[in-house]
């Protein structure tokens, strides 16, 4: 069991998402990046998909009442404290053993998201194939609502223990914060890319759109030039995914994510293609998006790219490697870490 003593901003448990139910009007959700997930995952020796807790911006105190193995992943300071006061920093991209009553302090996130796991997972009932929350619809999670001070977690049975012997971490493929203002989001034009003027699609794609406090897990409102329609603003509505970007009346462009509805009346002038769309998921108000279009070849190319470099990055993890320094590992503390991906 896991007490949440503090969390001052929403935290949502997340997975792969409910893929299927679309055709009834449930979202997709899930985890905003699911490849750093997998990466939290693999560290605690979970299947890639197993629910974490996803937090955004700020993270909760939380407080084990028996051991447990823990792993985080993004970019943020954390530290674990023991019952006696005793405070040792909790290291990212490395997972870590609390012992009972251990609190774990997670601070700010310069990644924007960053996710928790556990080893076993967290015991949260199934709901239409998934833990994942989506409070809109009050579905998965906790009674279908973000984290809250003073929620019991329980914890997942564990499935064997995870992988340790010889663990050297995962330099070469060590995850990085997404770099979301440097490089272009590459995208292929949407299904209505002929409801926008040729002047407005190459504003679309030359032009800078600045993140607006408009941001949530299911869109960003983007703020920048103003896309002219050919015909007016209202299409009859038809399906809508994550990624897909919609431009209304006032022609500022509204990308999709997780917890996106299932259909819309907005022309789509484009889609952000798959290797991208987690990249979205770290986007913070006031950052700084551009657009660069690409083939449906490309597209699918840069898909298989991004999961070569996914698995590769699991594979590394707990890597056998050189013969350890004794002198050096009896000088350390030997409690803290368990997997180092650093």
């Amino acid at each position: 069991m896991i007490d949440v003593v503090d969390c001052p901003l929403p935290a949502t448990f997340q997975d792969a998402g409910r893929p299927g139910y679309r055709h009834l009007g449930v979202p997709l959700s899930g985890a905003l990046d699911p490849e750093w997930l997998a990466i939290a995952n693999a560290l605690v020796g979970n299947p890639p998909h197993t629910v974490a807790l996803e937090m955004r911006l700020l993270g909760p105190r939380l407080r084990v009442r028996e051991s447990i193995t823990i792993a985080l992943a993004g970019e943020f300071s954390a530290r674990i404290k023991d019952a006696s006061g005793q405070s040792r920093p909790a290291a990212n991209w490395r997972s870590h053993t609390l012992a009972a009553g251990d609190l774990l302090q997670i601070g700010g996130l310069r990644s924007g998201i960053g996710y928790l796991a556990v080893h076993g997972g967290f015991d949260l009932p199934l709901v239409l194939g998934s833990r994942s929350t989506y409070a809109r619809a009050g579905l998965g999670g906790i009674e279908g609502r973000a984290l809250r001070t003073g929620d019991k977690v329980k914890v997942g049975a564990p499935q064997g223990l995870p992988s340790v012997a010889g663990a050297t971490g995962i330099p070469a493929h060590l995850p990085q914060a997404p770099a979301v203002p440097s490089a272009p989001l590459r995208v292929i034009p949407g299904p209505q890319r002929d409801c926008f003027t040729d002047d407005a699609w190459q504003q679309f794609l030359g032009a800078e759109f600045t993140v607006s406090r408009e941001a949530d897990r299911m869109g960003l409102r983007l703020d920048g030039p103003r896309l002219a329609h050919t015909r007016g603003a209202d299409i009859v509505s038809d399906g809508v995914t994550p990624g897909a970007i919609q431009v209304p009346g006032d022609g500022r462009p509204i990308v999709l994510l997780a917890d996106c509805q299932t259909v819309g009346g907005y022309p789509k002038i484009a889609t952000v293609i798959g290797a991208d769309l987690p990249r979205l998921g770290h986007a913070l108000p006031g950052q700084v998006l551009r657009f660069a279009a690409v083939t449906m070849a490309e597209a699918l190319e840069a898909r298989r790219e991004a999961a070569s470099a996914l698995a590769a990055t699991i594979a590394a993890i707990g890597a056998p490697g050189p013969a350890l320094d004794l002198d050096a590992l009896y000088s350390a503390n030997l409690i803290d870490g368990v997997i180092d991906a650093n």
